[in-house]
């Protein structure tokens, strides 16, 4: 091989779409920063000597900073994608780093509204991270959607056990390192990528083997997350060396990297693809364009004359009658027989965020996730305590599990969903359908307090929030476009937060804190009993608690109810959208 052959194969590398996606994954996989707060907050909580209530408003601004990316979503139109990523970068390091000077001393203390502002800046961040990840690999795979946007954010979710498994590695002795580690470790990582993530004209980049690549990742998925599983409960039970941890740390890195086969290998060790000819529907499209003399004239009077059954039509053929009606409508409009004029997009076209606003589509996904994302969102919040209630002292392994099973529906969800797409022609809702009646099977089932409920909950509602992030991006895309999915994206990641902040604030603490107060009440009354007998004085009561299933029955039973009201909306958003994937993915759904 030549200097210039190696030279064009290096060039070729540095633009293949895998490569972006690769890259994409590592970015991924330290950017979910604010899944380290539950580790970090007890630092911050001893140096600064904050009560629950002070930590508590930490946690909300790191929720806002999670949660609002407006301004990612909208700068993504505007700037390149490394522009956007080094943003994220400065707020990441500037705002973490700043925690960890005061925390370590070397700033004086601070007052705690400049520290919830600091962690807002901080986690915000990371919706740069995810915008630039996104963007351009949805823009890379147009047509795999599902499976890149449920690797990416399975990815996401795992980065805060990658970043805590390998904090255990470094065992620094002072706790504040790991506020160190988050403010420095995700920038580097991102400075040395972002200039590789963007979008490279993946759609050109079609090959054969590309199901064989899929196969291939999803399986690394798989043994990431046993790997994974495996480690935490390893650590759990026994106690490891350091010299042990800091193996099994090199072999979880070594199979985050394992990836990077797939574009060296077709790269350097496979034969060159031929550009794709455009295909018959694109070539349809092309040519009325270049008859009109106008890319991004769309008339509105074409929607107006055509008949209904062409929607019903093969791709190829419905797009000659459309040309065909549409060249006889300029025709016309240059005899000043009617008027041109632009109309507004429809399904399937790309949409800005004020457009998409008015449509009862985009509502109709974002109040099915504000209702079953936000329920799946309660539950693992509340996992913790949920387990204490029920008399275990280890809550550390459920919490974990349920991360794994996010993870695993993240990357399923995304699988399953282009399957029902691609295979069956179904609208990709369907999907999250399915998913949703999981969640409710789940909630269900610790409502009625039957055995082992508390796996089975952990199981079903880990698996059907994480295959939310899976689903609704990639359905965004297709109903409302590439155009602006950056912003549209970001809007519908509000869901979550709004729906914890209704059902946790409002359902899951007050009826706890109902059947708390109920247990107190009898609790005192045998005290009291007891101290009479023996002449006793009481004391304060210490904090409310309560044990047993009925702590959290009653709330599992109405989230199961609600997310059956989104299985109902999520349907309705399938009939709807019907026509719209049979003329994306060429069936026709009758």
């Amino acid at each position: 091989m030549t200097m210039l052959d190696l030279q064009e194969k290096f060039n070729t590398f540095v633009h293949n779409r895998w490569l972006v996606f690769v890259c994409a994954m590592w970015v991924q996989s330290c950017a979910g920063i604010g899944y380290l707060f539950g580790s970090i907050s007890p630092v911050i909580k001893s140096t600064m000597g904050y009560n629950q209530r002070q930590v508590a408003l930490l946690g909300v601004a790191k929720d806002l900073g999670d949660s609002i990316g407006f301004i990612a979503g909208s700068l993504c139109e505007v700037l390149p994608i490394w522009g956007l990523m080094l943003i994220g970068v400065v707020q990441n390091f500037v705002g973490y780093g700043v925690v960890w000077l005061v925390v370590t001393k070397k700033l004086p203390s601070l007052p705690l509204w400049v520290l919830c502002v600091c962690i807002f800046v901080g986690t915000n961040g990371e919706t740069y991270f995810n915008t630039g990840a996104l963007v351009s690999c949805v823009q890379n795979f147009p047509k795999n959607r599902g499976p890149i946007v449920g690797i990416l954010k399975g990815f996401a979710g795992l980065s805060g056990a990658i970043l805590t498994q390998i904090y255990t590695m470094i065992n620094a002795p002072d706790a504040s390192a790991l506020v160190f580690m988050v403010a420095v470790g995700p920038s580097m990582v991102v400075i040395a990528l972002m200039f590789i993530v963007r979008p490279v004209g993946g759609h050109k980049q079609n090959r054969p083997s590309d199901n064989s690549s899929f196969f291939f990742t999803f399986s690394l998925c798989l043994v990431l997350a046993a790997y994974l599983l495996g480690v935490l409960l390893l650590e759990d039970l026994l106690d490891l060396g350091q010299a042990l941890i800091a193996f099994l740390t090199v072999v979880l890195i070594v199979i985050i990297l394992l990836p990077v086969l797939i574009p060296i290998v077709l790269v350097f060790f496979s034969g060159p693809v031929a550009a794709p000819a455009p295909s018959e529907e694109e070539a349809f499209l092309l040519e009325s364009r270049k008859q009109n003399g106008e890319e991004e004239v769309i008339l509105s009077e074409v929607e107006d004359e055509k008949p209904e059954e062409v929607d019903t039509l093969p791709a190829s053929e419905r797009h000659k009658r459309i040309a065909h009606l549409q060249a006889k409508l300029f025709q016309a409009a240059a005899d000043g027989a009617v008027r041109v004029k632009k109309r507004r997009p429809r399904r399937g076209e790309d949409f800005t965020l004020r457009q998409a606003l008015v449509k009862a589509d985009f509502w109709l996904i974002f109040v099915s996730l504000v209702l079953a994302s936000g329920s799946g969102l309660t539950i693992i919040d509340n996992m913790g305590q949920m387990c204490e209630s029920l008399g275990y002292d280890d809550t550390s392994i459920f919490v974990s599990m349920i991360s794994i099973w996010n993870f695993l529906g993240r990357v399923g969800g995304g699988y399953i969903s282009e399957s029902i797409v691609s295979n069956y022609g179904f609208p990709r809702p369907v999907s999250m359908a399915i998913f949703q009646v999981l969640m409710a099977v789940g909630l269900l089932y610790y409502a009625l307090a039957w055995p082992a409920a508390i796996y089975i909950v952990s199981i079903l509602t880990g698996l059907g929030y994480g295959a939310h992030w899976a689903i609704v991006p990639a359905a965004a895309s297709e109903l409302f476009g590439l155009k602006s999915f950056g912003a549209l994206y970001n809007f519908l990641t509000l869901s979550s937060s709004i729906g914890t902040l209704l059902f946790n604030e409002v359902i899951a603490s007050g009826i706890y804190d109902h059947y708390a107060d109920l247990q107190a009440g009898l609790k005192q009354q045998q005290r009291s009993l007891v101290a009479m007998a023996a002449g006793l004085v009481l004391g304060e009561d210490e904090s409310l608690s309560c044990s047993g299933s009925i702590c959290y029955s009653f709330t599992c039973a109405i989230l199961a109810g609600l997310c059956l009201i989104a299985v109902v909306l999520s349907l309705i958003l399938v009939h709807r959208t019907k026509s719209v994937y049979a003329n994306l993915y060429g069936r026709s759904q009758g």
